[in-house]
């Protein structure tokens, strides 16, 4: 598979696509992505709370979802994408880096997630995510600024110049009660971790359990001063 649209093409759909749908229902937003890309668009899903990839899996199936699986997942981060595909039926297509954890072990040294943590983040997420990307015409993430204010510079439709592709952020504006009412109206998987004190889920190394009056983002690589894992930037 190769991408359908040249890099002005997908420029321009995006830049269509933002002034007529930036304030859109979620749900119509991605029925456009699977009427405009269809299997050339993909939703990409972290596994914390999967109302993205259900809601695609309700009204635009014939999008996959990927999981991202570096090697460093909580066990139930494993159990929800495998719950998920249980429940929806959703196609799931599960991205692993070009490395094993072993053989960044023996090219870099042990631990390179406390030492060089953007290294890491780069060889298991970004790198794998770029060459699969490839090919895709649209990305669909789960991405929200009430999670993550530092993107506040995000659209909802916007072009990927790094990646040539649409970059579709449909949740962007969705508060957390917006989250909590759709997982609970819809019965939701959810990673049971959310409920024990990891409102923001990553590696298992890189991520702790943080109070509820912490940032949500205060678990993910914590004392490093580090915010972004590389995918989003």
């Amino acid at each position: 598979m190769s991408q359908r649209y040249t890099t002005k093409e997908l420029r321009d759909i995006a830049d269509l696509a933002q002034r007529d749908l930036h304030d859109a229902d979620a749900a119509d937003i991605l029925k456009w992505v699977g009427a405009t890309f269809g299997e050339h668009a993909l939703v990409s899903q972290s596994m914390a709370n999967a109302a993205l990839a259900h809601m695609a899996a309700s009204v635009a199936p014939e999008i996959p979802v990927v999981f991202l699986d570096t090697g460093y997942h909580f066990p139930e981060t494993l159990e929800t994408r495998d719950r998920l595909v249980e429940r929806t039926g959703v196609t799931l297509i599960n991205v692993v880096p070009a490395i094993s954890i072993e053989e960044q072990d023996r090219r870099f040294g042990p631990y390179l997630h406390k030492r060089d943590p953007d290294r890491c983040c780069h060889l298991r997420k970004v790198r794998p995510m770029d060459d699969f990307l490839i090919d895709y015409d649209a990305w669909v993430t789960g991405m929200r600024l009430a999670a993550a204010p530092h993107r506040k510079e995000r659209k909802v439709i916007e072009f990927d110049p790094r990646r040539h592709l649409v970059k579709v952020n449909p949740l962007l504006f969705w508060s957390d009660d917006d989250l909590l009412r759709y997982t609970i109206e819809n019965d939701v998987t959810v990673n049971p971790l959310m409920y024990e004190g990891y409102p923001s889920i990553g590696c298992e190394p890189c991520t702790r359990r943080v109070e509820p009056t912490d940032d949500p983002r205060a678990g993910r690589w914590a004392g490093s001063g580090k915010l972004e894992c590389g995918l989003h930037i």
